[in-house]
C-alpha cells in the first residue's frame, strides 16, 4: 500500500486526491487547513462555478515558461474534464467565449459531485488541519499537522497561491516547498481590479460597459482585450480588465488605460454626431451620446472631451465633433496599480516551474513530490482557463508519474 498525501482541499488538491485514488493500491489523505474542502471554489463565477473554458489553449496561460502547461493540457483538455464530471453526474453549459458553468448555475453543484466522489474512492479527508512542515525521511516524508507526525511515501503540493487570503490563499505551500529544497518567483496579483487615477472613475461607479481596452505603456500599447469593465470608486474592474491586470502588476510606471467605448470607427461615429446634430439642433451637447452610451458615461465622454456641455448641438464646430468622438475613440485612465493579493482571484507566479517534469509534475529535485495548480507558475486568463489547470495539473500530478 502507497501512502499518498495532498496538502490543499482546493480545485487542484481535489482533482489530485481523485486522480490517486484511482488506483487501489495507494491510500489517499487529504489535508485542508480551512474549515471545509472547495471554500474558494464555491466563489468563483460570483458562485456559479466557471470550471472551465472550451478555447483553453497555451496562448491564454502566462509564467516564466507557459509551455509548461502543454503536457497538462494536452493529457486532460477542456473536453476530458468536461467528460469527467459528466461520468460525476454534473450537467454543463456552455455560455459566450467558451465559458463552461454548471446548468443549476451553483458552484454547489461542482463541489457536491466532487465530495461524493471523493467519499466512494475512500479518500480520507481531515479539514481544520494547517501542516506546520514537511520533511524528507527514509522511505518518504515526514508531515507534522496540528501537532501530529504522518508518514507519506508520495507528497502531493496543492496548497493554492497568496490570492483570495479571505477565502484561503496563503503562502504556506511557497513555504512547504521552501524546506524541501524548490524556490519561486516573485508574486503579483492577478484578474484584479486595476487602480486608476479616481476622478472619472468614481463618477462612473456602478456603470458597466461592453469596451476594448489597450494597456499603454509610455504610449506604446504592451496588452489588449474586450468586454465589459466596470467603473468602481477608485478604478475599473470586469473581465477585460482583469484579463489586463496582470501586465499591470508585473509592470511599471507610465502606464495608462485607454478604453473604446463605441465600436465604430471615428469617421463613422462622427457622421453619427453630425446626423444628431441635425436632428436636434438645440440639444446640450451634454445629452449628444444619449441612446449610445450610458447616460452617465456619455456626459463624462463630453467632460472628457472639453467640449461644453451647455452648448447647443447648432453651435458646435468640426473640431469640437472631432474631440467628442475622439472622447469616445481614447479614452484614457492614468493607472496606478492594481488591488492587492485579498481582492485578487488569481495569483501570478509561483514555484519555478524548471525544478518540476511537465511530463508529471514530479519535482526534480525530490523525487515522490508533486505540485500541482495556483502554486506553480503558471496562470490564465479570466474566463475559466485557471480552473481547467487545476483540474488538469492536479489529475496529472495525482497519476504520482505513471
Amino acid at each position: 500500500m502507497t501512502r499518498v498525501i495532498v496538502i490543499g482541499g482546493g480545485a487542484s488538491g481535489i482533482a489530485a486526491a481523485l486522480s490517486a485514488a484511482e488506483r487501489e493500491e495507494n491510500e489517499v489523505l487529504l489535508l485542508e487547513r480551512q474549515q471545509r474542502i472547495g471554500r474558494k471554489l464555491l466563489a468563483t463565477g460570483n458562485g456559479r462555478c466557471n470550471l472551465t473554458n472550451t478555447g483553453a489553449a497555451l496562448p491564454r496561460y502566462h509564467g516564466a515558461d507557459p509551455a509548461f502547461a502543454a503536457p497538462a493540457l494536452r493529457a486532460y483538455p477542456p473536453r476530458a474534464i468536461l467528460d469527467y464530471f459528466a461520468s460525476l453526474g454534473l450537467l454543463t453549459t456552455e455560455e459566450y467565449g467558451g465559458r463552461v458553468y454548471p446548468l443549476s448555475n451553483s458552484a454547489n453543484s461542482v463541489l457536491d459531485v466532487l465530495r461524493f466522489e471523493l467519499e466512494r474512492r475512500g479518500v480520507q479527508q481531515r479539514c481544520a488541519c494547517p501542516v506546520q512542515s514537511v520533511a524528507r525521511e527514509r522511505g518518504g516524508f515526514a508531515v507534522t499537522a496540528e501537532g501530529e507526525r504522518l508518514h507519506a511515501d508520495k507528497l502531493i503540493l496543492a496548497c493554492g497561491g497568496a490570492a483570495g487570503a479571505k477565502l484561503g490563499g496563503v503562502m504556506d505551500g511557497y513555504q512547504l516547498a521552501k524546506a524541501l529544497g524548490h524556490k519561486r518567483t516573485a508574486l503579483y496579483p492577478a484578474l484584479v481590479q486595476v487602480v486608476t487615477e479616481p476622478s472619472y472613475p468614481r463618477a462612473l461607479k456602478g456603470v458597466r460597459v461592453q469596451a476594448r481596452l489597450q494597456l499603454l505603456q509610455n504610449g506604446s500599447a504592451v496588452a489588449e482585450s474586450e468586454g465589459e469593465v466596470q467603473f468602481t470608486d477608485n478604478g475599473v474592474s470586469g473581465p477585460a480588465v482583469f484579463d489586463l491586470s496582470r501586465a499591470v502588476s508585473t509592470g511599471c510606471a507610465g502606464q495608462e488605460l485607454k478604453l473604446m467605448l463605441l465600436p465604430q470607427d471615428e469617421e463613422t461615429l462622427r457622421g453619427l454626431l453630425l446626423r444628431r446634430r441635425e436632428a436636434l439642433p438645440s440639444l446640450p451637447a451634454g445629452e449628444i451620446f444619449t441612446g449610445m452610451l450610458h447616460n452617465r458615461l456619455g456626459r463624462m465622454a463630453v467632460r472628457y472631451s472639453g467640449v461644453d456641455a451647455a452648448k447647443p448641438l447648432e453651435e458646435l464646430d468640426a473640431r469640437e465633433l472631432h474631440a467628442l468622438a475622439a472622447a469616445c475613440r481614447d479614452f484614457r485612465l492614468p493607472v496606478r496599480g492594481t488591488e492587492g493579493f485579498d481582492h485578487a482571484q488569481v495569483t501570478a507566479g509561483g514555484l519555478r516551474t524548471e525544478e518540476f517534469d511537465p511530463e508529471t509534475l514530479e519535482s526534480r529535485l525530490v523525487p515522490g513530490l508533486f505540485a500541482c495548480g495556483e502554486l506553480l507558475d503558471i496562470d490564465g486568463d479570466c474566463g475559466g482557463f485557471n480552473l481547467q489547470w487545476a483540474w488538469a495539473s492536479g489529475r496529472l500530478a495525482g497519476r504520482l508519474g505513471r
